[in-house]
């Protein structure tokens, strides 16, 4: 069995086009989306419309509950109320049909890979879609997130940072983000979105188990021009994080 893992697809269509283009050329058995699929870029309605297209099951990521229960907060930063109002717009984006399509998102996905062995999908955690699990969560904190669960294989989103680590005797990923990934910048500690969508392929073949963790090219030209001529607001400042 292989499974393709995509995860906060964000709105970016132009980069889940990437990823889809080179998932036709590997050969999958499944897809599995681990949610955030529709906020925060320029195409919500777009990349709803491809991963219908696809069949797959697919996790409720946080932003997706916000999407179908829009409320703006008390913004106490500018970058804040910038994202709010995104995807305040986003929300507009999205039609009737797309809004019930959200709505068939489950809070975790469970899929046989082989002989007994599981896969189970989530957004934050399988507690929360807000947890954040990453390489450095103390292994106390990692017990109560997962606590009540078992799989050979966690896969896990939300904080857009791709992910390998044992925890007793499962092994947890992320796979990174497609529309929106992140990167440090190494002299100035600035975050920006690199020009790449991520995912993973997670295989289990005779009892063996391979995982790869991969970048996809991605034209950032295309991506800013789809934010510019969506009108999305904030279109520039948005667009100005690639490079």
């Amino acid at each position: 069995m292989r499974i393709a893992i995509i995860s906060d697809i964000h709105g970016n269509a132009v980069a889940l086009d990437a990823v889809l283009s080179e998932l036709n050329r590997v050969h999958v058995d499944r897809i599995v989306c681990l949610g955030d699929v529709a906020a925060t870029g320029p195409q919500p309605h777009e990349a709803v419309e491809r991963l219908k297209v696809l069949n797959g099951p697919v996790v409720m990521g946080n932003a997706d509950a916000w999407l179908l229960n829009p409320m703006l907060g008390a913004a106490t930063d500018d970058i804040t109320r910038r994202i709010e109002e995104i995807d305040l717009w986003c929300a507009g984006q999205l039609s009737a049909a797309d809004l019930d399509y959200l709505r068939t998102f489950r809070p975790t996905v469970e899929m046989p890979l082989d002989s007994g062995a599981t896969l189970l999908c989530f957004h934050g955690s399988p507690q929360s879609n807000t947890h954040v699990i990453v390489s450095t969560t103390p292994e106390d904190d990692l017990e109560r997130m997962l606590s009540g669960f078992s799989a050979s294989v966690m896969a896990g989103g939300h904080t857009h940072t791709p992910m390998l680590r044992r925890y007793q005797d499962v092994t947890v990923i992320n796979p990174g983000s497609v529309g929106l990934a992140f990167e440090r910048a190494r002299h100035t500690d600035q975050e920006r979105n690199p020009p790449w969508a991520e995912y993973a392929l997670v295989n289990w073949e005779n009892g063996y188990l391979s995982i790869e963790l991969r970048r996809v090219p991605l034209d950032v030209a295309a991506v800013i021009r789809a934010a510019l001529d969506s009108g999305m607001p904030h279109a520039e400042w948005w667009g100005g994080d690639w490079g």
